[in-house]
């Protein structure tokens, strides 16, 4: 009796493996900056259904070329940068921006997205090369 319980647990573990193996793997991260030009920075800011960002602030350098890509997790977000004239939403969820001098920038949600909008607020630091 043991051993036919064993035998169809070993068949169906061994089942079980061939298929994660074939069909049930998830697709491998893409590095998407690994084919950006010298120079170049990826900047991607995740908004979460909870009305955050995914990071407090994100640091990039003076005299990066920075791409800078709204991702929206679930639910509508903007992102807007007053003092850059930066407004992604909508279609267009990114843009491209160069820094020549160091500071700090707020980033806020621009889409009015529910209770937390208000709240929903990042930094974008410029850091001396």
């Amino acid at each position: 009796m043991h051993k036919w319980i064993m035998f169809v647990l070993m068949t169906a573990a061994s089942l079980l493996g061939v298929y994660l193996l074939t069909a049930g793997l998830p697709a491998k991260p893409v590095d998407e900056s690994a084919s950006l030009p010298e120079g170049t920075v990826l900047v991607n800011v995740q908004a979460n259904a909870d009305f955050t960002f995914d990071q407090t602030e994100y640091k990039v350098k003076v005299g990066d070329k920075v791409i800078l890509r709204l991702k929206n997790k679930s639910g509508i977000h903007g992102l807007k940068i007053d003092e850059l004239k930066v407004d992604l939403e909508g279609e267009k969820l990114e843009t491209n921006i160069e820094f020549d001098k160091p500071g700090e920038y707020v980033m806020h949600c621009s889409v009015p997205c529910g209770t937390g909008h208000m709240e929903m607020k990042t930094k974008l630091i410029v850091e001396a090369a």
